[in-house]
């Protein structure tokens, strides 16, 4: 009997010591690197921000080895175009969880592909964070192993109709806006700040996703003294409107959505862009933050590479970086586990990049950003925080 008890004992503890290296060592997880897996449109239009964001990606990789790695352990990044389409990011997801076995995800695409991407990323369990997309889906109820930083879309239209009110008061409004739901939530927070300041909105319309023609829209705001416009477009409509109000001799106040605060978006409006205001949580690129962003992203990253920055570029940086900050939190010992419990123990942590820190909890995964208020600058296309 003693005997059997020894042997069963020896046993156990064979067991566990066989057992140390898997638990120490999980997938995508060696005692030289670290691999992370970055999903995002790297093709056609939606590029201009998924490059952007991975370029982002790429800095705090770059930063993260160039301090000698995360305890050790260089980071290694693979990148997966899913076109910004649904099914390419399910398809993206799956090989590089499966395949290329990373251990975490920097990115998890635009709104639709990250929900439609939810279920598997739940079901596999991989720890990811996303930056881009913050669908409440992906948030609400709380998702074990996803973390989300950023705003939602009707608090955004609300404030920046807000402080548009507050800087321009008693002034005419008109309102243009998308027939889906992004539209949907940006009428929601608009028309929030409309009855609660009782706003005088003389000109509202609705146009088609993909219009490209906005001639009688803005004339019919004209029409009706429109003096403060909110253009509701994602980048090329808010491009368009702007335009046309300038060929209507229209100089007013627009509001447009931070999608479209990229300097491609500024080159395009020319002098357009002299009154138009975005409301963001990303720094701005001449403040003191985004010099030293700038500056650093200039020393590590190829030439081409920074040349295609733009704000998508800080939130991929702030995704990794608060990322990182997990795995160094968790040692030799890096597990999702642990990573997990590591994320939701981020309080006020510091990316450098954004414009309030992040923060994390058991019970919320939604580290929701302080929005600023900025304004365009077409001469340096880019933008500055204004009082």
């Amino acid at each position: 009997m003693t005997f059997k008890k020894t042997a069963i004992a020896a046993l156990c503890v064979a067991c566990t010591v066989w057992a140390l290296p898997a638990l120490a060592q999980q997938q995508g997880v060696s005692d030289t690197e670290i691999v992370v897996g970055d999903i995002l449109p790297l093709t056609g239009p939606p590029a201009l921000l998924g490059v952007a964001h991975n370029i982002g990606v790429k800095l705090a990789v770059a930063e993260a080895n160039a301090a000698g790695g995360i305890h050790g352990r260089k980071v290694r990044l693979i990148s997966e175009d899913d076109g910004y389409v649904v099914s390419r990011t399910i398809q993206g997801v799956r090989k590089l969880v499966t395949v290329d076995k990373v251990f975490a995800l920097t990115s998890l695409s635009g709104s639709g592909q990250g929900q439609a991407a939810l279920p598997l990323v739940k079901q596999l369990g991989v720890p990811a964070i996303s930056t881009i997309s913050f669908s409440d889906d992906l948030h609400t109820p709380v998702v074990k192993n996803v973390f989300v930083f950023g705003t939602k879309h009707p608090l955004v239209a609300e404030q920046l109709t807000d402080a548009l009110a507050s800087r321009y008061p008693g002034k005419k409004w008109a309102a243009v806006t998308q027939d889906d739901e992004y539209g949907d939530l940006s009428r929601q927070g608009f028309e929030a700040v409309q009855k609660a300041k009782k706003l005088n909105v003389v000109s509202t319309a609705v146009y088609k996703k993909g219009q490209v023609d906005f001639s009688s829209e803005m004339l019919r705001a004209k029409e009706a003294g429109a003096e403060v416009l909110y253009a509701g477009g994602v980048v090329g409509e808010n491009v368009a409107m702007a335009k046309e109000l300038e060929r209507l001799g229209l100089r007013i106040p627009v509001g447009i959505s931070y999608v479209s605060r990229v300097p491609v978006a500024l080159k395009l409006m020319g002098t357009a862009g002299d009154n138009v205001y975005v409301l963001d949580y990303v720094v701005a690129e001449e403040s003191d933050k985004g010099k030293a962003f700038l500056a650093k992203a200039k020393a590590l990253l190829s030439a081409d590479d920074f040349a295609k920055i733009n704000r998508f570029t800080f939130t991929g940086y702030a995704g990794a970086k608060t990322m990182f900050e997990a795995f160094g939190r968790c040692g030799k010992a890096l597990t999702w586990s642990c990573t997990v419990t590591q994320l939701e123990g981020i309080k006020d942590y510091d990316t450098g990049v954004m414009s309030s820190p992040v923060s994390f909890s058991p019970t919320n995964h939604l580290s929701l950003q302080k929005l600023v208020l900025l304004k365009a600058n077409p001469a340096t296309l880019s933008f500055k925080a204004v009082d």
